[in-house]
């Protein structure tokens, strides 16, 4: 008998027991009749929520970045926080294939063995978030082919993992129209590769127009493929930074209705990020109210993975169960 499986059967004998008035303290103790255990058995509910829990692995880049942990380390640390899916982030790898002689060689080597230490974990590859390889938004047409050309590799890299997803970006510059126009023609591009080989190109509320959702849904209506989608994230809506700023600056233009952002993207969704910043003694999130998000994610009908995704400046690990603990508690909650 597993341990896990002795600990659970023990607590319910404790629980028959109790509910009977009997104790075994001694050989002329009563025993208990199985019928009873039965009974007592057939009450407990075990709670599932209606998504299942994966992590990305943007939560643990700190530790990752100081080399405190290896990026081949996921799947087992993710194993031991208790989770059941794996988000890879490509630039976490950086170092692995840009530095290798074949840098195309070097993600098929990277990909064989997160496919080995996957299996050994037990765990489900999901999707791999890709930066860095140019704007599939820019109003020249060259460079959004050379961006989604580059994307090629990891949709390759996905379909050997067995991921459903690759989420990219949507940069580029020019009007908001005009990027609308052009994003949308840059990642339709990448859809047809990734049709080919079974892969769906999800994009983030991620910075700069995505993270206005009435932009990006517009973006998913213009595209109108199958392998087409969202990842709606329950942070990341600044639209735009001081100096044109990508990443690090102050924001001075955010979406602030984040429940009704995310209920327009919904619709396009293929996976859904629980972003996490800060919590409260209550151990609920300062930033984001998790009860009125996860209702929009129920609402929607959706019961796929719920990718936690810690960036605030605690513990990386005591933050990622904390949000596993909040989405846990809310799911309890909603209705």
């Amino acid at each position: 008998m597993k341990r896990r499986t002795f600990v659970y059967q023990s607590a319910l004998t404790a629980t028959a027991l109790s509910s009977i008035g009997i104790t075994a303290c001694n050989s002329n103790t009563k025993q208990v009749t199985e019928q009873a255990v039965k009974k007592v058995v057939e009450t407990v509910e075990v709670f599932k929520p209606f998504f299942k829990l994966s992590l990305a692995q943007w939560s643990l880049h700190r530790n990752i970045f100081d080399g405190k942990l290896s990026p081949f380390a996921f799947a087992s640390k993710a194993k031991e926080l208790g989770f059941d899916g794996l988000e890879y982030v490509s630039g976490l790898y950086k170092k692995e294939y840009e530095e290798a002689e074949s840098p195309l060689k070097a993600i098929k080597d990277i990909t064989k063995k997160l496919n080995t230490n996957a299996a050994v974990a037990g765990l489900e590859n999901l999707l791999i978030m890709i930066d860095g390889e140019g704007d599939l938004g820019s109003s020249d047409k060259a460079i959004r082919k050379e961006a989604a050309e580059n994307h090629h590799k990891w949709v390759d890299a996905a379909k050997a993992l067995g991921c459903h997803s690759i989420r990219v970006n949507l940069f580029g510059d020019g009007t908001q129209k005009a990027q609308l126009a052009q994003a949308s023609d840059g990642l339709r591009m990448l859809c047809e590769y990734g049709k080919d080989q079974n892969i769906n190109i999800i994009v983030e509320n991620h910075g700069g127009y995505s993270s206005d959702p009435k932009w990006l849904t517009g973006v998913m209506k213009n595209v109108n493929m199958e392998n087409c989608g969202t990842l709606p994230d329950f942070g990341n809506f600044c639209i735009e930074r001081e100096g044109g700023a990508k990443w690090g600056a102050p924001c001075i233009n955010e979406y602030e209705d984040y429940y009704g952002a995310v209920k327009m993207m919904m619709p396009y969704a293929k996976a859904v990020s629980a972003k996490s910043y800060k919590f409260n003694k209550a151990g609920d999130e300062t930033k984001i109210d998790y009860y009125k998000m996860l209702q929009v994610i129920k609402d929607a009908g959706y019961t796929g993975y719920i990718g936690v995704e810690f960036e605030g400046e605690a513990n990386e690990e005591a933050g990622i169960l904390a949000t596993k603990n909040l989405l846990i508690k809310a799911a309890k909650k909603i209705q």
